[in-house]
């Protein structure tokens, strides 16, 4: 575990305490706000209704982050294990692919390059699908007016070993970023929540790393790279 990984670990203890303490009432709070939109005498009128659906959903919301930080805290003290499953990773990032429309208010839109399949490895299925449509969602929220962001996916073969890579960016600047040193990856940016501190966790904990390349600010907050090994066949 490298210096830079093991600063960015939570106390274990105080996830724990942090998440019970907000869980609980985060949970009440929601459930009296699904009843009040349910059973109400006198019937809340439509503005009354419409304030209290929002407040539930922002309640809601927060379940979610208290959720995302108790799988971070679990993933942190190894007390949550990573499946290990067959799984063909180009597969899996084309159906994420698919079903990303982050932009699609903006005129922004994700198209999927490369291969669809011929990626083996075994890994974590369903906390891949979620992390790769973190950091999908995070790169297309970084455009804010028209343009084609793509995902293209290829295949880096070293000596006996091989990794899957998906190469996200804008589409004029694909192989740029590709080409680039590798920078940290800003996993804290506002709006997903915890989503993305969670998504580098389960990518580093099946033995592959994220990042952004080395360049202007557009460049490193419009692009990430995701390397994970892959067991090609001889």
């Amino acid at each position: 575990m490298t210096l830079w990984y093991a600063r960015q670990m939570i106390d274990p203890q105080l996830v724990s305490l942090a998440v019970h303490e907000f869980r609980t009432p985060a949970s009440v709070v929601g459930g009296y706000l699904r009843m009040l939109l349910r059973d109400s005498d006198p019937p809340l009128t439509e503005r009354q209704r419409h304030m209290v659906d929002e407040a539930e959903k922002s309640c809601a919301r927060l379940v979610a982050i208290v959720s995302e930080l108790s799988e971070i805290g679990k993933l942190d003290s190894g007390a949550l294990t990573l499946a290990r499953q067959p799984i063909d990773l180009f597969s899996l990032v084309a159906e994420v692919a698919e079903l990303v429309h982050e932009g699609d208010d903006r005129g922004v839109r994700l198209e999927l390059r490369g291969p669809r399949d011929g990626a083996p490895m075994t890994g974590d299925a369903k906390r891949l699908r979620s992390a790769f449509d973190a950091i999908f969602r995070a790169i297309l929220r970084e455009r804010p007016g028209p343009a084609t962001m793509v995902a293209e996916q290829r295949i880096e073969a070293r000596n006996e070993d091989a990794a899957a890579v998906v190469v996200v960016a804008d589409e004029s600047c694909v192989q740029l970023a590709y080409d680039r040193d590798p920078g940290p990856f800003d996993d804290r940016r506002g709006g997903l929540g915890l989503a993305l501190p969670l998504a580098r966790r389960v990518i580093e904990g099946l033995g592959g790393r994220v990042w952004s390349p080395t360049g202007d600010e557009a460049l490193v907050r419009g692009s990430a790279i995701i390397s994970l090994p892959v067991e090609l066949r001889r």
